[in-house]
């Protein structure tokens, strides 16, 4: 049986109602592929703790648990491992997202998520988003 990996997402919504997507960067599993921020679980981290450190780290932006929403999740063999990744929505936050960890960021309309080259995992993740939205 694979191992199984925790990781959270965040799709971050503007003002207008678009969505960050977040571009990988070489070097990396999955380079040149979008997807929505976030990252893996740490020690005894909640969904909602990892996000809050990863959005800081990955954008320098800065939220808290109370403006994130869970409203979808992926979970998806990936070989090696199995996959778990919440998405959560976010609408709040202090500061401007930055590409610290990324090659680009761009902020994308609710319609056009599912034209963008996606992680397997992600990929389910964007049509349900753009569905919500």
């Amino acid at each position: 049986m694979a191992k199984l990996m925790l990781v959270a997402a965040c799709a971050l919504v503007d003002r207008d109602g678009r969505v960050l997507l977040a571009k990988r960067p070489k070097g990396r599993s999955h380079a040149g592929l979008w997807e929505f921020p976030g990252g893996k679980l740490q020690g005894e981290e909640t969904p909602e703790a990892a996000l809050i450190r990863e959005l800081k780290e990955e954008l320098g932006i800065e939220t808290d648990a109370s403006c994130l929403a869970p409203i979808a999740f992926a979970s998806c063999d990936l070989g090696e491992f199995h996959l778990l990744m919440p998405l959560f929505v976010c609408r709040k936050w202090t500061g401007t997202p930055v590409a610290h960890e990324h090659e680009a960021l761009r902020w994308v309309r609710p319609n056009e998520l599912v034209q963008y080259e996606m992680p397997k995992a992600d990929r389910p993740l964007a049509a349900q988003l753009r569905d919500f939205l």
